[in-house]
């Protein structure tokens, strides 16, 4: 899933995701207040500063820990608009209802230098959230080295008795924002800027694309791949090759704003990813996904607090709040506007499915018969682009 060099063995997690227990927590709104945190070098040569010291305090079944030392392990900078910022504003909200004070380490590479800066978190931590696909092993590695400590790992799907994962259906966001994309663009085509040829982009591009055709059935969506998740000159340039073939309006699925940038330069709508990125392009931003990660970070920390903590594979939604769609732009009429409103509230009740059939892939085979679903594990193991994506998958 998100921050995925994160590469993936895609085999792997065909094999694995099929084993994602999912369960459901509390909602909530984040707190939106900006604040400085302790940061280690890209070559992981910084450490974390410490608010407690001493070893970790067990949690025996049914014993709490009532003010636990919590830690933040980021890919990047709480400034880079999307990802980070996301999680760190989640760090807030968390810091705020709780009345604790995390320990953050930014710009952590997911190498070897992110095992070693775990653990050097885990000796005096109680809880660690590592925020990046590619901190999986190392997250694993380091948990079965501090059985007395909790991890709690985002988008991943290895779990450990002391280490549990958490992401959410971020394509129901995808879906509504191709449904706002399919009702502005005047061409019929779609551009897609991506970052890596893997499950979390391509059920994406894929409900984005569903949104869009279920308002405007002749719409296509041409794919870039960039093979970044912040590199701002090279989403650019792929956003400027989508917008010389035709598209007028463009999603980007990395952290910076440089597709909406490029869009906006060219008269074209554009979204982002992560979080609201209106700031950057007002009068062409259209809306995109964004996360809301607060409660889940108050939930887990509680658990903790409370003796409960559970290593449970967690996958939010609407109907907690985990996920949901940015403010539209001012360009956006407002009959677009409820339209998109009145199908996010299908989302919440439950009415609406993304991949309910019938669904063709690319050469027009059938994938989802009509009246099927797909299953959350399905999803989240998907290969296969649907009818009216132009573009291919990498291998």
């Amino acid at each position: 899933m998100k921050r995925m060099k994160r590469s993936w063995s895609l085999g792997t997690i065909l094999v694995l995701m099929m084993a994602a227990v999912l369960s459901a927590c509390g909602s909530g709104s984040n707190n939106n207040s900006a604040s400085e945190s302790p940061s280690a070098s890209p070559s992981g040569s910084a450490s974390a500063s410490t608010a407690a010291s001493g070893s970790p305090s067990a949690s025996p079944s049914g014993n709490g820990i009532a003010k636990p030392r919590v830690a933040f392990v980021y890919i990047g900078p709480p400034g880079d608009g999307g990802w980070t910022y996301q999680h760190d504003q989640g760090r807030q909200y968390m810091e705020k209802e709780l009345g604790l004070k995390a320990d953050t380490v930014e710009n952590v590479p997911e190498s070897a230098d992110a095992e070693r800066i775990i653990s050097e978190l885990a000796q005096n931590h109680d809880i660690i959230f590592t925020t990046s696909f590619g901190y999986m092993d190392y997250t694993l590695n380091v948990a079965k080295k501090f059985p007395n400590v909790k991890f709690e790992h985002a988008a991943g799907y290895k779990t450990n008795d002391n280490m549990a994962t958490y992401f959410g259906k971020n394509w129901e966001a995808s879906y509504l924002s191709g449904i706002a994309a399919g009702k502005m663009t005047k061409k019929n085509v779609l551009g897609y800027v991506a970052a890596f040829p893997i499950p979390e982009l391509i059920y994406n591009i894929n409900a984005f694309t569903l949104g869009a055709q279920s308002v405007n059935k002749d719409v296509k969506v041409n794919v870039v791949w960039t093979n970044t998740w912040f590199d701002p000159t090279t989403e650019r340039n792929a956003a400027v090759s989508l917008l010389d073939k035709g598209a007028d309006v463009l999603l980007a699925y990395q952290d910076s704003p440089a597709s909406l940038q490029a869009a906006a330069e060219r008269g074209a709508l554009a979204g982002g990813n992560d979080s609201d990125m209106t700031k950057y392009a007002p009068k062409a931003y259209l809306t995109n996904p964004v996360w809301n990660w607060g409660p889940y970070y108050v939930k887990k920390v509680k658990a903790l607090m409370d003796g409960t903590w559970t290593n449970d594979q967690y996958l939010g939604s609407f109907q907690d709040g985990m996920i949901d769609i940015a403010p539209m732009g001012e360009s956006i009429p407002d009959d677009v506007k409820k339209l998109v409103n009145d199908t996010k509230a299908k989302f919440v009740s439950g009415e609406l499915n993304v991949f309910t059939g019938p669904i063709a892939d690319q050469s027009g085979a059938e994938k989802v018969a009509a009246g099927q679903s797909l299953t959350d594990a399905e999803v989240l193991e998907m290969n296969w682009f649907v009818k009216g994506v132009e573009g291919t998958i990498p291998q």
